[in-house]
């Protein structure tokens, strides 16, 4: 309704408007878009009638905050919605309000949902040319909610992009005057970009393998690229009747430019570009040029960058010329090839063709060889080396206690071996033997005269206040906190604590079960199936520890025997065959690096051999005639030590070697002597052929007097200087080039890939025999530590409502078969006195590969371009990982374990090993941990109000105080 407006005033009369008033109904039709990122500036538009009415208008989000309009009218409202006041996804009233009055009409109000914030992942490329408008890709997740993008390059200037995809946006870079590394900021919607900024961004946003998104981003720009014709002139002559070709080089640059991003022009005429390599390519212009100017330039352009490198001159007049000479050239070129083939034609095809069909066939020749062989030992090497394996001679396994502190300290345990433990010989009627090594945590720990009583009352007070929970537990977290509290540190005070409390155990598994409380909950927020990939905080490798003490009764009984017996059939395996003493390569073994890639002529010999001092009857020794003199020592000693442990055998430096002839004349056979020949400029290594040994000759070992170093190992020696079988790979295909006459014969080296196969088939028993051993159940000792440890990851799923059967595999997965397994496959020393050669632990990581993809989830994508080592046992895999799936569903069928058996379990592994280990020591140990982190550990004890009422804060400080003048004559003396 519309009228006109009266208004009368007292005792003066009325007045008339002259326009007529009028009441209007608004309302809101429809308003787009209906959704926006949390951090706001989404523009929004709001369709409706009669809209523009009224004094003062407003858009009221949720009734708390304003939309604020940029433009109104009658029909329109455009805003700019604020940004979300809650955390997390969420629906909001839209409302229009005139005269400040509450909405209460339903046709006045809409929804809008405030979505995730957009995310950015990367830019590429992240270099750019001083002239700019290179073409900046922008990858994230979001970008649908985005209206607007802007890239600001910090002190050099800003660019508009384009949203492209919900996950891609491009920008084209702005032009800089200096070469310099900058900083890039995003714009979206007109709102910096803040990253994971829980203010301005989502906080819950997904990481990409471990790493936060960044709210600024690195951009370099360097000198613009230069290009240049082929032979740099400036002027190139051309008819206009003929296509153009160009050839054009690019300058040294480390921009990487993609091809899509080069345009040439010549005049007006695009050009089309083909690329030969990096550095040049090639214009053409198959079209007719006709231009009314005689010279057209050729420009180049990059972005913004362009550049003309030279000019086309269109002629016409020196067509008869170009004619002439080429008619000249074309006539004396068939004079000549005409002649030569009429003197020489008949007999070179001839001779060429005859040396072509003897190549081929010594090529086709050597191929069947090789490949007949590898089928034949493939199906004859698993009778024969069962038969060799002597299973009588026992298995060599380390105690515990070496087992241990091998697992727990792997890098302290090489450091002992060279700085604090010293060898000690005797002697006996097998000859000299190294005594076993002797941990500094395996030894008695006593105070010196020096030390007063209190150092002991300290270390005694300190061991109490580890064996209260809340006082460790706040410990272990304080020194975590530090940032100079390294992952070295971490691992080396979690075995100590792993020491110091092995007399208890359950006390132990309660701390580690809090602690890894903790750890799931931190993981939880964030992407669970990171948890325990990797051993970087104390409670992981707590559990790895945990995990070798609980589970070494059941390696030794179960998982011992198919092990150790895999173990000798690898190393028989590649003693069948030619080994280089130098580079290690073998002609039989599982790793790709480590093959023999050479056809080297290898016979086998029997020699009888005896040992001067030993006590024992000569005996016959298996050889082969390409053995190095100290290959050959090795193989000897190991016939005559095969009964005892490794630690205990002579070294092959420690003994002399000689031969007696048929007329009892004896020699000292030697790796490199005076008899020592050259080859390709290096000394070639004495081998038995060298010396020409005969099938059954007689050898006698001895005891040198003293240490003689004239030579190193062998596989220390420089590859300059000396070789054995084959030369370094590079220096081999050199070689080849150099001496195409040469008699070696030419064999593709992929075709000794075959000798993996036969290895692996001659293996695959055993390999089968140790995986059934580890992924098994038996009956009368049940791993119930892998039961205990499961069902807690399955009951701490629950309570948190995980329930992707992916995350408890991937859990399960990380504790055992990769935190333990694995790491007794690839360390075999750990668990048996023997040595482990770089060639063996080369073949146990193609092994430990194989067991690792078992345990995935994840589907193997091999091709014919995948690793060798992946694709070696990619056919056995998929039955490994339903041996794995069948594992761990027989061990959540298993029956529950209670805490009160489990406790008398861990009980029972305290009491069997109560005084192998010295805990003050791994106390004196931990305390200098205490003492560094004094302030720290002080502090977090006062904050927390269970140590605070105990007065564990106090209790710390006396330890200090009693301990402080003597801690480290103390260690000395330990």
């Amino acid at each position: 309704m519309s009228d006109i407006v009266q208004v009368e005033v007292d005792q003066s009369g009325v007045g008339t408007s002259r326009e007529s008033f009028s009441y209007l109904v608004p309302r809101l039709i429809s308003m787009e878009p209906r959704k926006g990122s949390r951090a706001g500036g989404t523009r929004v538009s709001i369709m409706g009638e009669n809209l523009d009415i009224g004094f003062e208008i407003k858009v009221m989000i949720n009734n708390t905050v304003q939309c604020t309009i940029t433009e109104k009218t009658d029909e329109t409202i455009e805003c700019t919605m604020p940004p979300a006041l809650q955390p997390h996804t969420e629906s909001v009233s839209v409302c229009v309000e005139f005269e400040n009055l509450p909405c209460q009409s339903a046709e006045l109000s809409t929804t809008y949902t405030y979505e995730k914030n957009p995310t950015i992942s990367f830019i590429h490329p992240k270099k750019s040319y001083l002239s700019g408008g290179r073409t900046i890709t922008v990858t994230g997740q979001g970008f649908d909610l985005v209206q607007s993008v802007t890239m600001q390059v910090l002190g050099v200037g800003q660019t508009q992009c384009t949203v492209a995809s919900p996950s891609m946006i491009t920008c084209p870079s702005h032009a800089s005057s200096l070469s310099e590394e900058t900083m890039v900021q995003f714009f979206l919607n007109e709102i910096p970009y803040m990253g994971d900024s829980p203010f301005s961004y989502d906080s819950e946003t997904d990481e990409e393998e471990g790493e936060p998104h960044k709210d600024h981003f690195i951009l370099e720009y360097v000198e613009d690229p230069q290009f240049f014709t082929a032979n740099k002139e400036k002027l190139i002559k051309h008819h206009p009747g003929e296509p153009l070709t160009l050839i054009i080089n690019k300058g040294p640059s480390d921009l990487e430019l993609m091809p899509e991003e080069y345009s040439v022009m010549v005049g007006s005429y695009p050009c089309n570009i083909s690329f030969h390599n990096d550095q040049l390519f090639h214009c053409t212009i198959n079209e007719l040029l006709s231009s009314s100017e005689r010279e057209l330039p050729v420009t180049v352009q990059v972005g913004n960058f362009r550049h003309t490198i030279a000019k086309v001159q269109l002629g016409g007049s020196e067509l008869a010329i170009v004619v002439s000479i080429v008619v000249c050239c074309v006539l004396l070129l068939l004079c000549t090839v005409a002649l030569v083939v009429y003197c020489t034609k008949s007999r070179r095809a001839e001779r060429y063709w005859q040396k072509t069909l003897l190549q081929m066939e010594e090529m086709e020749s050597q191929i069947r060889e090789e490949i007949r062989k590898g089928f034949a030992e493939l199906q004859t090497d698993m009778t024969d080396l069962t038969k060799e394996l002597n299973r009588s001679q026992g298995i060599p396994f380390l105690e515990y206690k070496q087992f241990v502190t091998r697992t727990f300290f792997p890098k302290m345990f090489s450091d002992y071996e060279k700085s604090l433990v010293q060898p000690v010989y005797e002697n006996d009627a097998l000859g000299p033997r190294v005594l076993p090594e002797t941990h500094p945590l395996l030894q008695d720990w006593q105070a010196n005269n020096t030390t007063r009583p209190n150092v002991e009352e300290g270390i005694t007070l300190f061991s109490t206040l580890l064996s209260n929970k809340h006082f460790l537990v706040t410990f272990v977290h304080a020194l975590e906190q530090q940032k100079d509290f390294a992952v070295r540190d971490r691992c080396s005070l979690a075995s100590l604590l792993t020491i110091a409390l092995h007399g208890k155990l359950e006390y132990y598994t309660s701390i580690m079960k809090d602690l890894l409380v903790d750890l799931i909950d931190a993981s939880a927020s964030k992407n669970p199936k990171l948890m325990l990939r990797r051993t970087e905080s104390v409670v992981e490798k707590m559990l790895t520890n945990w995990m070798s003490i609980c589970m070494y009764s059941y390696l030794k009984e179960t998982v011992g025997e198919p092990f150790f017996l895999l173990l000798c059939a690898i190393k028989q395996q590649i003693n069948k065959g030619s080994i280089d003493a130098i580079t290690g390569k073998a002609r039989y073994t599982l790793n790709e690096e480590w093959l023999l890639r050479e056809n080297v002529e290898a016979k086998p010999l029997n020699i009888n051999v005896s040992f001067q001092g030993c006590g024992m009857d000569s005996m016959a020794v298996r050889v082969m005639n390409t053995d190095t003199i100290c290959q050959v020592k090795e193989k000897i000693l190991e016939a005559f030590y095969k009964n005892l442990p490794f630690s205990q055998w002579p070294r092959a430096e420690d003994v002399d070697l000689e031969w007696f002839d048929s007329g009892s004349n004896s020699k000292l056979l030697q790796d490199l002597d005076n008899s020592s020949v050259m080859e390709d400029g290096r000394k070639k290594l004495n081998t038995v052929f060298h010396y020409q040994i005969p099938e059954g000759a007689s050898l006698a070992m001895s005891m040198k007097d003293k240490k003689d170093n004239t030579l190193e190992r062998a596989k220390d020696l420089d590859t300059e200087k000396y070789v054995h079988l084959v030369l370094p790979h590079d220096d081999l295909m050199e070689n080849k080039r150099s001496h195409r006459q040469s008699h070696r014969k030419k064999v593709l080296p992929e075709i000794y890939l075959t000798r993996l196969l036969s290895t692996k088939g001659t293996l695959q028993k055993f390999l089968d025999d140790l995986f059934q051993a580890i992924l098994s159940i038996p009956p009368d000792r049940p791993p119930l530590a892998v039961k205990y440890f499961f069902d807690f990851l399955e009951e701490q799923a629950d309570k948190r409502g995980i329930t992707d059967p992916d995350v408890l595999h991937i859990w399960k997965t990380n504790s055992l078969p990769l935190r333990f397994w694995v790491n007794i496959l690839k360390n075999p020393q750990f668990v048996f006195d023997i040595d482990k050669t770089d060639h063996m632990d080369a073949c146990l990581s193609v092994i430990a590969q194989a067991f690792i993809d078992a345990c995935s989830i994840s589907d193997l994508q091999l091709g014919k371009d995948s690793p060798t080592n992946k694709l070696l046992y990619a056919k056995e895999i998929p039955e490994y990982k339903k041996r794995v799936q069948c594992y761990y569903q027989q061990i959540q069928e298993m029956a529950p374990l209670s805490e009160q058996e489990m406790n008398a379990h861990l009980a029972e592994e305290s009491r069997r090993y109560r005084n192998d280990f010295n805990t003050n020591l791994a106390l004196t140990e931990i305390y200098k941990y205490a003492k560094k982190y004094r302030s720290q550990v002080v502090c977090a004890l006062e904050a927390n109000p269970t140590a605070r009422r105990t007065q564990l804060h106090h209790k710390f400080e006396q330890v200090i105080a009693l301990v402080e003048d003597n801690i480290y004559e103390c260690c000395s003396e330990a």
